[in-house]
């Protein structure tokens, strides 16, 4: 009889939604960029990405993925159950590799605990809308932005049943604070 969790690993396998992935057009010079985005849980975070920048509509998101980033040197490839533990320090986050001419980075960018950035532009653009939105909407209410912008560092996918979860399981948790703030 099989295990519960290779019942639910099959599960996911199975149900892997095409319609979550885009192909770069052929009519364009622009390549590829990636955004990477850490927030807790990284189910929800992918999921609000995929909900209003679906691929299959061509908003500009090409593809996403789960995994961990951040952590300490000596802890590479972690697993889910060892970054729950704390003790590799690496953060849950969503990989978004991205076509900057239908969507761009000061697009994607979400204001939760960390922002990984991928070179100097993304971390100035950070920065800048951190700081407008921080002025519009947190200095009036007397609070202030907590996230952190720091580069992005080697990135781990994390194991195939936590890749598009909540599209793959809608009734699955899906955390109340990944949500559009404005």
């Amino acid at each position: 009889m099989p295990s519960l969790l290779s019942t639910f690993t099959d599960l996911f396998m199975k149900a892997a939604p095409d319609t979550y992935v885009a192909q770069m057009s052929s009519n364009t010079n622009a390549q590829a960029q990636i955004a990477t985005f850490a927030s807790g849980c990284f189910w929800g975070t992918e999921h609000i990405f995929l909900k209003h920048f679906p691929p299959s509509e061509n908003k500009g998101i090409l593809k996403t993925s789960v995994g961990y980033t951040g952590g300490k040197e000596d802890a590479s490839n972690p697993s889910y159950k060892q970054v729950c533990t704390g003790t590799t320090d690496h953060a849950e986050a969503v990989k978004i590799e991205f076509n900057p001419e239908i969507v761009s980075y000061a697009e994607l960018v979400e204001y939760r605990s960390v922002i990984f950035t991928h070179d100097a532009d993304q971390e100035t653009i950070a920065k800048r809308i951190t700081e407008e939105v921080q002025a519009k909407h947190f200095t009036p209410k007397g609070q202030k932005i907590v996230t952190e912008i720091i580069s992005a560092g080697k990135w781990w996918d994390a194991e195939e049943y936590h890749q598009l979860y909540l599209f793959r399981n809608p009734n699955g948790y899906q955390c109340p604070t990944h949500r559009l703030h404005w």
